[in-house]
């Protein structure tokens, strides 16, 4: 089943033939696959080898560890592409799951001084802070942690911000969205995240901050969220 001539190291035709059968359906998403030493009797190759292919399709999302119980086939991740400013609740639409939101916490008070910076705020101005829990087909994805200015969105509730905020700006208060700058960094999931995510220590997270303007060029929206690295990826194209 390998090539121990081939240029190609044996643990990489060991990766390639287990995506491959990941593929093909062989193995199932969320069955187990064989164990290390059935898998080393298979391609006649010691468990140390099998051993770094299963540990990198690990590291990439393929496959995930369970303690005591053995490796599994994970759910493919999901795929945004960054050219389009899209909510959570219309990506997931695209792909066909449902979304959906738990609302953590949902208050008044005033901002913290770079995010008020970054709404262009008086001092004395509130906003709504809000935590959101965004789930696909009832699997947490994200956590959220949302700035809205209150004389922007006047009236917001905390049932209002359960379902999509941008359908909310634009079709309940007709406020017309332009565009948004956006930072991302890979970090390690925060303590208070973990439960929420059902992550384990030191898992990592997409971290990402958004700044949301409307069309006229007024900042609304400062948001600043978590994503499971593990079931999320951001594509983009770019041109020479």
């Amino acid at each position: 089943m390998v090539n121990k001539n081939s240029h190609i190291p044996i643990y990489v035709q060991i990766e390639e033939e287990l995506k491959h059968k990941i593929y093909l359906g062989e193995y199932k998403v969320g069955e187990p696959i064989p164990s290390e030493r059935n898998l080393s009797l298979y391609f006649g190759v010691s468990r140390m080898t099998v051993r770094q292919a299963i540990t990198n399709l690990v590291s990439t999302g393929k496959l995930y560890r369970e303690k005591g119980r053995g490796t599994y086939v994970a759910v493919p991740k999901l795929e945004q592409p960054l050219n389009g400013l899209t909510s959570f609740t219309e990506d997931m639409y695209a792909r066909g799951l449902t979304p959906s939101t738990k609302v953590v916490k949902f208050e008044k008070q005033i901002p913290p001084f770079d995010v008020a910076q970054d709404l262009l705020l008086e001092n004395d101005e509130e906003v709504y802070f809000m935590v959101r829990i965004r789930n696909a087909d009832q699997k947490p994805m994200a956590i959220e942690r949302t700035y809205i200015p209150v004389k922007v969105l006047p009236d917001l509730t905390e049932k209002l911000v359960s379902e999509s905020l941008y359908k909310i700006v634009e079709e309940v208060y007709g406020l017309p969205i332009g565009n948004a700058i956006q930072q991302m960094e890979a970090t390690n999931v925060a303590k208070e995240d973990r439960k929420y995510l059902h992550l384990e220590p030191n898992a990592v997270v997409l971290t990402i901050k958004r700044i949301s303007l409307l069309k006229n060029g007024q900042p609304f929206e400062v948001v600043q969220s978590a994503y499971r690295a593990d079931r999320y990826k951001f594509t983009t194209e770019i041109q020479r």
